[in-house]
């Protein structure tokens, strides 16, 4: 039987490594990005340029590839409607849908008894008056925004008055947790109720972007319990094909928050390239090709560095121990907080 050739809409370094990882499989791959210079068409069999609503474009793609998938979830669901009509696309639309739109994602967890942190729907500037309750707060755009993009810390009415905002986009204000740690849980979802689980990564961010990213995360049984088990639950209720991340917050009681689901593979997912016997983007591959799960293997603790805008001169200049693997995203252009690469050095 032959094997399927993937699409990815995207081609940046998540893309990249998703290609590196259907090539081992001996499965080929397919890029359709909008950026003419996406580095993932460096390590895939084919690339296509253009704007993801060229219906030209959409169409030479899809005669190209026989599943599709994707690696940032901000593409219009127009776009992932319009190609599942002719080839399926994992994970589905209808899971993009609720998870780039930050109210409908945090209703959609509190429908499953899941906590999250307090939050509010804003339309009008006038009616944050009404919410001190959430202050101190993060006052985020419900679309789009990433790194800490389309984001405003609020510590008072005073702090919003201060800030030019455009209310027409839609905010939702969450409170601010007083937090003790945040962690992830990559889980990749084959079909119901089989999965593979990754052990929770222990993240550590510099300015709103993630810095640092090891396993084991140093927290309880309980908490690691109970990330796994709400990352299933999430999973199962999406019918979730391919794999997902789901960030948590730790506050200092011990309580356990769901802040954001990403339905790809994660930034804090690298280090399993190296410390698992299948990684993060090889387990996503499997998933939505229908190839054969294959049960997860710890190899090594381990801790992954991003590496962030000019940082990455450093790196390509330097030398490596046998324990350490750099990973070069081979980006056009150096600019301050884009993720340039990333180091994981795994750890005895």
């Amino acid at each position: 039987m032959s094997k399927p050739t993937l699409g990815i809409i995207g081609g940046g370094q998540l893309g990249s490594m998703l290609s590196i990882a259907a090539k081992k499989l001996e499965i080929k791959t397919v890029i359709f990005c909008d950026n003419l210079d996406a580095p993932a068409q460096k390590f895939s069999d084919h690339f296509i340029h253009g704007s993801y609503d060229d219906i030209k474009k959409i169409n030479e793609f899809l005669n190209k590839t026989d599943v599709i998938t994707y690696e940032f979830e901000n593409i219009p669901y127009q776009t992932l409607n319009t190609i599942n009509k002719s080839k399926p696309v994992l994970p589905k639309p209808s899971v993009n849908r609720i998870v780039q739109h930050r109210l409908a994602e945090k209703d959609f967890i509190n429908k499953l008894n899941i906590r999250t942190t307090m939050y509010s729907s804003v339309e009008d500037k006038s009616e944050i008056n009404s919410m001190q309750d959430l202050l101190p707060g993060l006052l985020k755009t419900t679309t789009l925004g990433y790194d800490g993009k389309g984001q405003h810390l609020i510590d008072s009415i005073e702090d919003l008055n201060k800030l030019d905002i455009d209310f027409s986009k839609g905010y939702i204000l969450e409170k601010l947790v007083k937090l003790k740690k945040e962690i992830s849980v990559i889980i990749t979802r084959f079909s119901d109720k089989k999965y593979e689980v990754y052990e929770p990564i222990e993240n550590v961010h510099e300015d709103q972007i993630l810095k640092f990213s090891s396993i084991p995360a140093e927290i309880s049984n309980k908490i690691l319990e109970q990330s796994k088990t709400w990352a299933i639950q999430i999973a199962e209720e999406l019918k979730y094909v391919g794999t997902l991340c789901v960030e948590f917050f730790i506050d200092r009681n011990e309580n356990l928050y769901v802040n954001e689901i990403a339905p790809r593979v994660h930034n804090s997912g690298h280090l399993t390239i190296n410390a698992y016997n299948v990684s993060q983007f090889e387990n996503h591959v499997r998933s939505v090709c229908k190839l054969e799960q294959i049960p997860l293997k710890k190899i090594s603790n381990a801790k992954m560095t991003n590496i962030i805008g000019d940082q990455i001169n450093v790196y390509r200049n330097r030398q490596f121990t046998q324990n350490e693997f750099f990973f070069d995203y081979l980006k056009k252009q150096i600019k301050s907080k884009r993720k340039m690469g990333h180091l994981t050095t795994l750890i005895n």
